[in-house]
């Protein structure tokens, strides 16, 4: 059913648009609340995530996710088995992120899996295997 995964293509699109407009909106009131208030809730932390991106525009557009995100920034992006990335590689890529409301490493890539897995199913446009 090939039409159908491109038929319903701009409505996972808009649909993942809406989702992470919403994580910025959690994102912004968590850090508003940790800064209006006493002490200090996050738990900074730096974590490498894999990824199954498989272009540069999906780990161009993954990492720019992850940094408008509020409270996460991506450190990095490492093509794995290369030392230069000359753009021919068929090796996958690992993001460095930094979190600050992570609880621990694992938690952030699992943060960073959803948001991968919501934003390749909604800009390929056959989505994702499944």
């Amino acid at each position: 059913m090939t039409w159908a995964t491109w038929a319903t293509w701009p409505l996972r699109l808009i649909g993942f648009l809406v989702w992470f407009a919403r994580e910025v909106v959690v994102s912004n009131v968590a850090i508003l609340r940790d800064n209006l208030t006493a002490g200090q809730d996050s738990t900074p932390g730096i974590a490498r995530f894999r990824s199954a991106c498989r272009t540069e525009a999906e780990i161009t557009a993954l990492a720019s996710f992850v940094t408008l995100t509020p409270g996460t920034l991506t450190l990095g992006v490492i093509r794995d088995g290369d030392d230069q990335d000359d753009g021919g590689s068929s090796e996958p890529w690992t993001l460095v992120v930094h979190g600050m409301y992570a609880d621990d490493a694992d938690a952030l890539r699992a943060v960073l899996t959803d948001m991968e897995t919501r934003m390749l199913r909604a800009f390929r446009r056959k989505g994702l295997p499944s």
